[in-house]
């Protein structure tokens, strides 16, 4: 039988692959399983900052998953995840999203509310007492540090400082802040990405209420470095909605230095993401004060608008 494949969501992020990575280690070890982390796409230029910080060798990329069974991390819908998801069994799930998934056989689930799936699976190997590499610290520590924005996001928790310290002290990170800083203007550089990879480099798509909405994401120092290419990121987006059918695309730019984040919204519906945020959109755009946090602060409020 082939190795059980671990994988995150496409467009995979910091969180997706170190948690990955870990969870494949974690039940190698606790659980005496055969598995492998793979990815559905390459490291971003913060995870490879990672990456190559602790030299931890990245994921193999896969289209589809050639195996019998499955374990997902950081995510559970199925518009997320390896395009034949519908053929192969899913063991296990390590999460910290809303729960959109349905099975007809049991299957091993930890899902909790916290900052990030490296969080979750911290609390695993402590309560397995299972050791964690350093490099594997490292790469959890440096998935917190992304998820919670130094721990400065609305998303953090009370589980994830102390999480971080304890990995950033098995990981040897002296100063997990001033790396932690390095880590994220390292995602930052959006020089020399295209206009399709600014939209898709952390983009997910939701269901809702029967619409696909489209949600992409990039961090960034400067807002006005990405609306300075207004008129390419607006082309790619709406290829991308006749070409992949999205009915809505918001795509949030988000400055982590002030915390705060604008949007550029295409395609149908808009006047439900105009309701969502209590905003006006002006030739599509508009800012959104203290919000960095697209699973806590930019999906619920669509999908309550959506739903009314």
């Amino acid at each position: 039988m082939a190795k059980t494949l671990v994988f995150g969501h496409q467009n995979p992020d910091t969180d997706t692959i170190a948690s990955a990575i870990a969870a494949s280690y974690f039940l190698n070890n606790a659980y005496n399983m055969d598995t492998e982390a793979v990815a559905l796409g390459t490291p971003n230029g913060e995870t490879q900052f990672a990456l190559d910080h602790f030299k931890v060798a990245a994921p193999r990329v896969i289209e589809t998953a050639d195996t019998e069974e499955v374990v997902l991390v950081d995510h559970n819908e199925a518009t997320q995840s390896v395009a034949n998801i519908a053929d192969v069994d899913i063991f296990g799930i390590f999460d910290h999203h809303k729960i959109n998934f349905s099975s007809s056989a049991p299957l091993y689930v930890t899902n909790k509310p916290w900052g990030s799936v490296a969080t979750v699976l911290y609390y695993e190997f402590q309560n397995a007492n299972v050791e964690i590499p350093a490099e594997i610290a490292g790469m959890l520590a440096s998935a917190i540090i992304s998820d919670t924005l130094l721990l400065k996001s609305p998303t953090t928790t009370p589980m994830d400082k102390p999480a971080l310290e304890a990995l950033a002290a098995i990981a040897g990170l002296d100063d997990y802040e001033a790396y932690g800083l390095a880590l994220l203007k390292a995602g930052t550089d959006l020089s020399s990405r295209t206009a399709k990879e600014l939209i898709d480099g952390d983009a997910k798509s939701f269901d809702l209420n029967g619409t696909t909405v489209r949600i992409g994401q990039v961090n960034t120092v400067d807002v006005e470095d990405v609306f300075s290419r207004r008129d390419e990121v607006v082309a790619a987006m709406e290829a991308e909605l006749a070409e992949e059918g999205y009915n809505t695309f918001v795509f949030v730019v988000t400055n982590i230095l002030d915390s705060d984040s604008d949007i550029l919204a295409l395609g149908d519906n808009l006047d439900k993401v105009e309701a969502a945020f209590d905003i006006k959109l002006v030739d599509g755009r508009a800012s959104l004060p203290g919000v960095v946090s697209r699973k806590k602060q930019v999906v619920p409020p669509l999908t309550d608008a959506f739903n009314a």
